[in-house]
């Protein structure tokens, strides 16, 4: 496809400028024409256009990923991805317009002088999570994340970019029926992605860590092979510990990296929202002998799993809204006042059994006090010593469930208006499930106040499983008479 020139009038649109000369596209910045036969008026935000290089060199996967991106960015929403305006189809001039995003992709960030600090990375890494999470509650896997492909806002928020090696679960994938071999880009391509399964949204969050661990170290995990057989190589390899190459990389950061460059996707986080609360939450990091190692993993290891991987095969996983659903991050809103053991009780049976029908799932134990609690104290150390009486408290509560093979983390939050507080927990954390006792007390009250778990239920992003307490028959009496 020849380069199109500045003034090039096309389906309504008319060419600015080339803004970027890749491998497989041409990107201009385009404009409405003005009184264009479809009658469209200026939509109000730049756009872009993307017109794939198709030369005759060029093999079927260009043609391939220029029908998948076209059919599955008709589909996507959301603030993670680009807004869709318009498409031009294979037989006249093949092009996809869309909105232009502001900021700088992540390349840049690895590409300045300095790389950013650990906690500036947390939150870059956490953007980038909470952006595929989003893409995988659409049962899309992008297959393609690398830093090149990830936008970052000016707000620090994220956008992915270029679908055209993703697979949607309501589309036929395109390129695992006619390519039929591994495609994605080596350096932060999946291992299971190797052996050609499409699907897995864990192999999403192996890339995620790819980028993690060139935003703490400034090198790749796995180099840069060429070929399928350097590729394979990360089936039994582990990469070198970041803190072999930079000490200063924190335990609980390595942890995480580590995690997600598990060469079994079981092994992996089960989602992206776990990795983005983690990164959020590095203190409720546990840290096992791999986020400590600062030496390579020996020959003798890596050569007894290359014999089991000589003979390995990746089963096709779920699709990623039915994972998402296997291993939620559940949310229980633990009371301080005005309850009654049996309430406390009944909230542990209740989350106990929610846990027990989802391995591996996350459980966040939230409890709101009152910011006039902490106001109230005469200084840092007796403020301190509130929210450790209370992550005290929550610690009590949790103690006789059994978590083995889930991760628990306590948080004490402050406000004023307890639901929004848990109900800005719940979307800031991507929460799945929430737990919390209903009212039993105040009838009469509740037909005219909402109460906070009416509120909680009526505003909620996800389930909301309410725990109440058997009143007695003369209250239930009482409340019917008046």
């Amino acid at each position: 496809m020849k380069l199109l020139l500045s003034g090039t009038q096309l389906d309504g649109f008319t060419i600015d400028a080339c803004i970027h000369h890749g491998s497989m596209a041409h990107i201009y910045s385009v404009h409405y024409t003005e009184g264009n036969a479809s009658g469209a008026i200026d939509p109000g935000f730049p756009m872009l256009m993307k017109v794939p290089r198709m030369t005759p060199g060029d093999g079927a996967e260009t043609i391939v990923s220029f029908e998948v991106e076209q059919q599955i960015m008709q589909d996507l929403s959301g603030v993670h991805v680009p807004r869709f305006v318009a498409a031009g189809d294979l037989e006249h001039m093949p092009y996809l317009v869309m909105a232009h995003v502001p900021g700088q992709t992540l390349q840049d960030w690895l590409d300045a002088p300095q790389l950013p600090g650990f906690e500036e990375l947390a939150s870059l890494g956490s953007a980038v999570a909470v952006a595929a999470h989003s893409l995988h509650q659409q049962n899309t896997v992008h297959h393609d994340l690398k830093p090149a492909n990830v936008m970052v806002r000016p707000d620090g928020s994220v956008v992915l970019i270029d679908f055209g090696l993703s697979c949607h679960a309501h589309f036929p994938d395109l390129l695992a029926e006619e390519l039929r071999k591994a495609v994605g880009s080596p350096a932060w391509i999946a291992p299971e992605q190797i052996v050609g399964v499409r699907g897995d949204l864990r192999s999403d969050i192996f890339a995620i860590g790819v980028m993690l661990y060139q935003l703490a170290t400034g090198a790749f995990p796995f180099g840069e092979p060429e070929t399928v057989a350097g590729m394979r190589q990360r089936l039994w390899m582990d990469p070198p510990p970041p803190r072999k190459l930079k000490p200063k990389v924190p335990p609980w950061l390595q942890e995480i990296i580590m995690r997600c460059l598990e060469p079994a996707a079981a092994k992996r986080y089960p989602s992206a929202a776990h990795l983005a609360f983690d990164l959020r939450h590095p203190e409720h990091v546990i840290v096992t002998d791999r986020g400590h190692k600062t030496q390579s993993t020996g020959f003798i290891t890596h050569f007894n799993r290359w014999l089991i991987a000589a003979g390995m095969f990746y089963k096709p996983s779920a699709w990623p809204t039915q994972l998402l659903s296997e291993v939620p991050i559940v949310m229980v809103a633990v009371p301080q006042k005005d309850t009654q053991d049996a309430t406390l009780y009944a909230l542990r049976k209740t989350v106990e059994n929610a846990l027990g029908t989802r391995p591996g799932a996350k459980l966040a134990c939230v409890t709101v006090i009152s910011d006039m609690e902490t106001n109230t104290v005469s200084d840092h150390n007796s403020e301190t010593s509130v929210h450790r009486k209370y992550l005290s408290r929550l610690r009590q509560w949790a103690q006789p469930l059994d978590l083995t093979g889930h991760q628990a983390s306590y948080h004490v939050l402050e406000s004023g208006d307890v639901a929004q507080a848990l109900l800005d927990y719940a979307v800031g954390n991507h929460v799945s499930v929430i737990v919390l006792g209903a009212a039993t007390h105040g009838l009469m009250r509740q037909r005219l106040v909402a109460t906070v778990p009416i509120k909680v239920a009526m505003n909620a992003p996800c389930t909301v499983i309410l725990v109440k307490q058997p009143l007695p028959f003369a209250l239930l009496e009482q409340a019917a008479e008046s």
